[in-house]
C-alpha cells in the first residue's frame, strides 16, 4: 500500500482501475460511470453501458481515525464519499476538471488552433477524458494541478511588478520583488511582459526597460530565460503589430538593445531566423535588427542612446568615473571592488575605455603596470570586457601612440611590450591589432614645438569662435608658422584642431570654420593631410560625437565647394583608406553624395547657416543682382580692389562663375577693357580659380544664340576672348568651342 498526496491507495484499488479502464470500450458513447445510492452511501455502484449489465464492487472504508479526506469534489458535497477499495474515479455532471471551471486552454484553444503564446511543455494538465489519459500518472504527479495556478499568479503578479518598475524607477526594489516571487522559471514571462509594455509607452519607459534586463541579466534572470523571452516577443510579433504599428522597428531596436548589452547573444538572429516562417512578422524584426541597426556604423553608440541613453549619462561622466575606479584599484588593489566598479557603469559597449586609460596609466606609472594588466586580464578572463571591447582598447592606443610620445618617452616600445604580455597571456588577439613598429623620431618637426603649437592654435581657434576676426587669426599664424621650418605640417594641425573644435559647437562655428579654412589660403595638401588626420582619429571623435561620419563629409565636401580642395584630392584620401567598412570610405561615399546632389553648391553652403553667422545664406537670385550692381558700379569708374573685395565678401566661391559669365557678356557689349582688367585681377589674387573660370566660359558658350541677336559679332568676339583667356592660362588648352556654320578667323580682339 501507498500513501500518495494524503491518500490511501492500495495496489489492488490500482489494479482495479486500471483493469476497469482497459475493459472500457473507447468507442461507446455512454461513459463509465458512478452512481451514489442514497441507501448506500458507502457502496458506490459501478454502471455499465446500456446492455453490458452492472457489476457492484464493495470495499472496506477506511478507519475514521486515520483521518484521511474525502474523494468528493468539494464543489459539490452532496456527493462526497469517503474513498473506497477499489473504487475508480467517478463522472458525474460536476466538472471534475484541473482547470476548475475556466476557459479552455485559456481562452487561446479551439479546433485547429496552435494554443495560447505563453503555452509550454510544463503547463500541461491531465484531463480524464484525453484518449491517452493514464490515471497512474495523476498519482505520479500530484503537482500538476498546482502548475497551473502558479502561472496564472506569476502573470498576474509580474505584470503588477512591471507597472510599479515604470511608475518608480527602482530597478533594486523590483529585483528584490521578483526574486521574492520564487518562481525563476518563468521569468522568461516577464522578460517577455516587461518589453511588450515598453513598447506601448514613451521613449523613457524602453530606456528603462532596457536597463532593467540588463541589471537583471544572470543575477536574478538566468541567460536562457532572457533568451527564452525574446524568442516569445519574436514568436508573438505578428499579435503585437495589431495593438502596436511600429512593432517591427521597436522590437528591432530592443534585440539590439540587449545584444550590445551583451545580455543576448548575437547567434540569436540566425537561429531565429530558422525556426520562424518566411512570411512572418519576426523575420522582418530579426532583419531589422541585423542590418538596419547591428551593422551600422559606430551601432553600440547610437543604440545606447536612441531612447535617451542609460540614465542620460553622459560620455564625460562615464569617463570620469573610469578614471577614478582605475585610481582607486591602484591605491586599494582590490580586483574584485573594481570589477564591480566596472559591472556598475553598465556600458559594455563603452569597455574599450577602460582598456585604453589603462594601459595609460600603466605606461604612466610603471609601478602599477603589473596591477592594471592583472585587473585587465581577470576582466577579459570572466566575460566582464570582451575579446572586442578588449582589441578596440589596443587599438586606439595604436592611434594615438604618436601623441603619447609628447608625454611618454619611448611610448612605442613600452606599447609593444604591453601587447606581447597580453598577448603571451591569452586575453589579447595581437593578429587583429594594426602592426606597431618602432619608428624613428620625426626629424622635420620637434614634438616640443607641435605640443606648443596644438595649444596655441586652439586658443587662436577660440578667440575666433568669439570674435570672427580672420584677420587676427591669419597674423596669429602668420607670426607662429613663419617661425618653423614645417609649415606644412603646422598647418595640417590647424586644419584638424579648427574641425574637431567645430563639430563639437553649433552650426554657427560650422560655419565659420568653414569660412576660415575658405580664406587663409592653406596650400590644398596640408589640407588633405589636416583631413586625413581628422578621419584616423574619428574613432576617438565618435564617442562624444556620434554623428562624426555625418559632419566630416559635410566639411569635405563643403571644402570642394569652396574650391579649398579639388575633386581628384578626395581620391587622394581615399587612397588611404581602402576598407569599404572603415569610416574613411564611409566619409568620402557620403561627401561624393552631397556633391552630386542637384544644386548640391546651394545646399551645402547653407546647411549651417551661411555667412560664416547664424544668419541665413544669400538666395542665388540675390547674388546675381548684387554681381550685377557691382559690375556696374566697377564699369563706371570702381577700384579694382573695391571690386574683389565685394565679390569676396559674396561668400559664395562656387558661385563665381556668374562673375565670370557676367562681366564677359557685358564685354561683349560695350567692349570695355577694364572688365577683362577685373577677371584678371580676380584670377592672379587667386579669388576665381580656374574651375570658375571654365564654368563662366562655357555658359557664356550655351548663351551665345541668345547674345547674338543683340550682338550679331559675338560668337566671333567670344572666340578671340577664349584665345586670350588660354594665354593667360585662365583655361585649359583643351577648352574648346565649335558650333557649326562659324569660320573661326584670326583678327584683332577688343
Amino acid at each position: 500500500m501507498e500513501f500518495n498526496d494524503g491518500r490511501f491507495v492500495s495496489k489492488e484499488h490500482r489494479e482495479l482501475v486500471q483493469s476497469a479502464s482497459e475493459s472500457a470500450d473507447p468507442l461507446s458513447v455512454s461513459p463509465l460511470q458512478i452512481s451514489t445510492s442514497p441507501k448506500s452511501p458507502r457502496s458506490p455502484m459501478l454502471k455499465s453501458p446500456k446492455g453490458q449489465g452492472s457489476k457492484h464492487v464493495s470495499g472496506k472504508s477506511s478507519s475514521p481515525k486515520m483521518g484521511s479526506p474525502k474523494l468528493g469534489s468539494p464543489r459539490s458535497p452532496r456527493t462526497s464519499m469517503s474513498p473506497s477499495k477499489g473504487s475508480p474515479l467517478k463522472y458525474d455532471r460536476h466538472s471534475h476538471s484541473p482547470r476548475d471551471g475556466l476557459p479552455k486552454k485559456g481562452g487561446s484553444g479551439g479546433k485547429g488552433t496552435w494554443g495560447g503564446l505563453f503555452d509550454t511543455e510544463d503547463n500541461r494538465f491531465l484531463d480524464p477524458k484525453d484518449p491517452n489519459y493514464d490515471s497512474n500518472e495523476e498519482f505520479e504527479n500530484p503537482n500538476t494541478r498546482k502548475s497551473t495556478a502558479d502561472i496564472i499568479e506569476y502573470k498576474k503578479m509580474a505584470t503588477v511588478i512591471v507597472e510599479e518598475y515604470f511608475a518608480t524607477d527602482d530597478v533594486v526594489s523590483t529585483a528584490n520583488e521578483l526574486r521574492e516571487l520564487g518562481m525563476p522559471g518563468y521569468n522568461y514571462y516577464f522578460v517577455k511582459k516587461l518589453v511588450s509594455m515598453a513598447m506601448d509607452r514613451h521613449d523613457k519607459e524602453k530606456e528603462m526597460a532596457a536597463v532593467l534586463l540588463s541589471a537583471l541579466y544572470a543575477d536574478v534572470i538566468d541567460p536562457p530565460q532572457v533568451f527564452r523571452g525574446f524568442c516569445k516577443l519574436v514568436e508573438s510579433a505578428d499579435d503585437l503589430i495589431v495593438d502596436i504599428p511600429d512593432t517591427v522597428d521597436v522590437l528591432a531596436l530592443f534585440i539590439a538593445r540587449a545584444v550590445v548589452d551583451d545580455i543576448l547573444p548575437p547567434v540569436f538572429l540566425k537561429k531565429q531566423m530558422v525556426s520562424l516562417p518566411n512570411d512572418s512578422k519576426g523575420i522582418e524584426v530579426l532583419k531589422r535588427a541585423e542590418k538596419g541597426y547591428l551593422a551600422a556604423p559606430l551601432h553600440a553608440e547610437i543604440i545606447e542612446r536612441r531612447w535617451g541613453g542609460s540614465k542620460n549619462k553622459t560620455v564625460e561622466d562615464v569617463k570620469v568615473r573610469i578614471n577614478n575606479l582605475l585610481i582607486e584599484y591602484v591605491v586599494s588593489g582590490d580586483k574584485k571592488e573594481a570589477c564591480r566598479c566596472i559591472k556598475d557603469l553598465q556600458v559594455p559597449f563603452y569597455h574599450h575605455e577602460i582598456v585604453k586609460r589603462a594601459l595609460t596609466m600603466a605606461m604612466e606609472r610603471c609601478q602599477a603596470e603589473g596591477q592594471l594588466l592583472d585587473l585587465l586580464k581577470e576582466s577579459a578572463e570572466e566575460g566582464l570586457i570582451n575579446a572586442s571591447q578588449v582589441s578596440k582598447g589596443f587599438g586606439r592606443m595604436i592611434d594615438t601612440v604618436d601623441d603619447l610620445s609628447l608625454d611618454i618617452p619611448n611610448a612605442r616600445g613600452i606599447l609593444q611590450s604591453l601587447i606581447s604580455k597580453a598577448a603571451s597571456e591569452g586575453w589579447l588577439c595581437a593578429s587583429s591589432l594594426k602592426s606597431l613598429s618602432v619608428k624613428p623620431e620625426k626629424s622635420s618637426l620637434e614634438d616640443s614645438a607641435a605640443k606648443i603649437f596644438k595649444m596655441k592654435a586652439q586658443s587662436i581657434i577660440q578667440e575666433y569662435f568669439l570674435s570672427g576676426d580672420i584677420l587676427e587669426v591669419s597674423s596669429c599664424l602668420e607670426s607662429e608658422i613663419t617661425t618653423s621650418t614645417s609649415s606644412d605640417e603646422l598647418d595640417a594641425i590647424f586644419v584638424k584642431r579648427l574641425i574637431t573644435l567645430a563639430m563639437d559647437r553649433k552650426n554657427r562655428e560650422k560655419e565659420m570654420a568653414s569660412v576660415l579654412l575658405s580664406s587663409l589660403f592653406f596650400p590644398a595638401d596640408d589640407v588633405v593631410n589636416g583631413f586625413v588626420m581628422l578621419i584616423e582619429s574619428a574613432d576617438d571623435t565618435a564617442l562624444d560625437n556620434p554623428i562624426v561620419v555625418e559632419d566630416l563629409a559635410m566639411f569635405l565636401a563643403r571644402a570642394v565647394v569652396d574650391e579649398v580642395l579639388a575633386p581628384q584630392h578626395l581620391e587622394e584620401i581615399g587612397s588611404q583608406f581602402l576598407g569599404q567598412d572603415s569610416i574613411g570610405s564611409k566619409v568620402l561615399q557620403m561627401g561624393k553624395s552631397l556633391l552630386k546632389a542637384r544644386l548640391s553648391g546651394e545646399r551645402i553652403l547653407r546647411c549651417w547657416g551661411g555667412g560664416g553667422s547664424s544668419r541665413s545664406g544669400w538666395a542665388v537670385e540675390d547674388v546675381k543682382d548684387k554681381i550685377g550692381k557691382l559690375l556696374e558700379e566697377y564699369e563706371s569708374g570702381g577700384d579694382v580692389r573695391e571690386a574683389c573685395r565685394c565679390i569676396k565678401e559674396l561668400g559664395m566661391p562656387f558661385f563665381h562663375h556668374e562673375v565670370v559669365k557676367k562681366a564677359l557678356v557685358n564685354y561683349i557689349e560695350k567692349k570695355n577693357e577694364r572688365l577683362w582688367c577685373l577677371l584678371k585681377e580676380c584670377f592672379r589674387s587667386g579669388l576665381i580659380t580656374m574651375n570658375q573660370m571654365t564654368k563662366g566660359f562655357g555658359r557664356v558658350a550655351e548663351a551665345l544664340d541668345d547674345l547674338a541677336l543683340d550682338v550679331p559679332d559675338a560668337e566671333k568676339q567670344f572666340i578671340c576672348y577664349v584665345d586670350r583667356a588660354k594665354a593667360a592660362r585662365w583655361l585649359d588648352s583643351s577648352f574648346s568651342f565649335t558650333k557649326q556654320g562659324l569660320a573661326k578667323e584670326n583678327g584683332a580682339c577688343h
